[in-house]
């Protein structure tokens, strides 16, 4: 029996003849799940390996159990939110407590002024389903109960809690083109930021949150990091897996440059450079860097491979052993999916070894405009098809058989 061949026996003894060319280490993205509207984010539930959860931009979280999709959404937001373009309900995350105490927070754009919302809400007494009316606004340090957005892109969105279990909060410019306004240097405002917040507090907490030690000191407290135009999606390498603990960005750039950012486990203050800096270049420098080293970014590509990153997660899984420690990304319009290895220095990690993986998964016919990445809860990835409105599982092994026919 060759490598490529495989002969099986059914009944009335007719045999199968199957050929595949694939090589064994073939990368694969079989579907995993499908049937949603413009989905944005795959979660895992924290409390139950069998269960994920994926977030249409539209407004609702819909449930996956066992591979299959629950007919009652988790969550409906759509009749208060404005959705369209880069807006809409943009992410989802749930404590490690959540088995305790049912918590977890969203973050949308708000009818009817788009600005932004982070909420907290609760299961109901059906694990399957949310209490809508358990929903609370958090506060900022601003007075305000939402982030103001000045125009309608450039929204951030994604949610994640953090090794440190603290909810760290990805925040676009507020729009327009090259930050008109300078947001992301400005120390008084939270657009262009990443937050880092405590939201391990009592309900009778009037902001939802405190902001924990360690951030970065500024006049705004709950600022992590800085100097970025619209982070769309931000992970961190698990190190319950092995993992460093480190965030990766994945920033969204203006006209010329895509990056990935490395932040080093713990290290906050960081000014990753916009509106100064597109990727590791000159843009806007008529007003100086309010923190200063600027950080470069580890990875950045040009208009000839895509024009919208979408970041992914540092793969830590078991079923594709020769993958872990790599990062996985990925391009919105030019349906492209690349991964990079790291090599970690103390401040930092260098990146090589580039991989295209875009043709053997298929091509950009079948992975769409990705719209992002997720993990279950054995740390194997996930990649959204935002237009097709799929979930489709990374592995690696033999391709599906090809030139079947019965012989009797």
């Amino acid at each position: 029996m060759t490598a490529s061949r495989w002969f099986c026996r059914g009944i009335l003894m007719a045999v199968a003849v199957c050929t595949s060319s694939a090589a064994s280490a073939q990368m694969r993205a079989p579907l995993f799940v499908s049937g949603f509207n413009s989905p944005v984010a795959f979660v895992q539930d924290p409390s139950d390996a069998t269960i994920q959860y994926v977030v249409e931009q539209g407004g609702r979280i819909r449930v996956v159990r066992n591979g299959a999709v629950e007919s009652t959404p988790f969550l409906d937001v759509s009749a208060s939110i404005l959705s369209g373009g880069e807006r809409g309900l943009l992410g989802l995350a749930f404590p490690p407590n959540y088995g305790s105490t049912g918590r977890f927070y969203v973050n949308f754009t708000r009818a009817p002024d788009g600005h932004t919302v982070v909420a907290r809400f609760r299961r109901s007494s059906n694990p399957l389903v949310a209490d809508p009316s358990s929903r609370f606004d958090l506060a900022w340090s601003t007075g305000l109960n939402y982030i103001e957005q000045p125009f309608s892109n450039h929204n951030g969105g994604c949610l994640v809690f953090g090794p440190d279990g603290f909810l760290y909060v990805a925040l676009g410019d507020g729009g327009s083109g090259n930050d008109p306004q300078n947001f992301a240097q400005r120390l008084d405002q939270l657009l262009g930021k990443i937050l880092r917040i405590d939201v391990n507090v009592p309900d009778t907490n009037g902001q939802g949150f405190v902001v924990p030690p360690g951030n970065a000191g500024l006049p705004r407290p709950e600022i992590w990091s800085l100097g970025l135009r619209n982070p769309w999606k931000i992970t961190f390498d698990d190190p319950s897996r092995g993992g460093t603990g480190a965030m990766l960005i994945g920033d969204v750039g203006q006209n010329a440059w895509e990056e990935v950012n490395y932040e080093p486990a713990g290290q906050s203050g960081r000014n990753y450079g916009w509106r100064n800096r597109e990727g590791a270049h000159n843009n806007v420098t008529s007003v100086a860097p309010t923190v200063l080293p600027l950080v470069e970014p580890i990875f950045e590509y040009d208009r000839n491979a895509g024009a919208s990153i979408s970041g992914g997660y540092v793969y830590r899984g078991g079923s594709m052993a020769g993958d872990r420690g790599r990062y996985f990304f990925a391009d919105f319009v030019s349906g492209r999916l690349w991964s990079i290895a790291l090599t970690v220095m103390p401040n930092g990690a260098t990146a090589s070894g580039l991989i295209d993986h875009t043709s053997e998964l298929g091509g950009s016919s079948v992975l769409g405009n990705i719209s992002g990445f997720g993990v279950d809860a054995s740390g194997e990835l996930y990649v959204i098809n935002y237009s097709a409105g799929a979930i489709r599982r990374l592995a690696r092994g033999p391709a599906s058989p090809t030139n079947l026919r019965i012989i009797r």
